[in-house]
């Protein structure tokens, strides 16, 4: 473990309450929003900004060592296979919806497409 020093140590403290802060913003908007889909956008904004105020403080507390370069990796698997299971999901509440993941007529006609 990197002992913090010249103010290291309130960098990290920062990054993680803005980055706990942000994941607890997503976590309310899970909650209180009242369609699946919109549940879904708030779930998949998780796993962006606050993961990478979390990776931050990481950075600055372990550098690239090992923990670091962990760290990285762990966060830009999540960040680029979230929107692959995002899509996947959608289409899979959008089948159980409405039985298939074409727009109906009605969506076509308002330009949801």
């Amino acid at each position: 473990m990197v002992v913090a020093s010249n103010g290291e140590g309130l960098a990290v403290d920062v990054l993680l309450v803005l980055g706990v802060a942000c994941a607890f913003v997503c976590v309310a908007g899970v909650v209180v929003m009242r369609t699946t889909a919109d549940r879904l956008h708030y779930a998949a904004a998780g796993t962006t900004l606050p993961a990478f105020l979390v990776l931050a403080a990481v950075l600055v507390r372990e550098h690239l060592s090992s923990g670091g370069l962990t760290a990285i990796g762990a966060v830009a698997l999540m960040f680029l296979l979230n929107p692959v299971l995002l899509s996947a999901t959608a289409r899979a509440i959008r089948k159980i919806d409405h039985e298939d993941v074409t727009p109906t007529p009605e969506e076509i006609a308002r330009g949801e497409e």
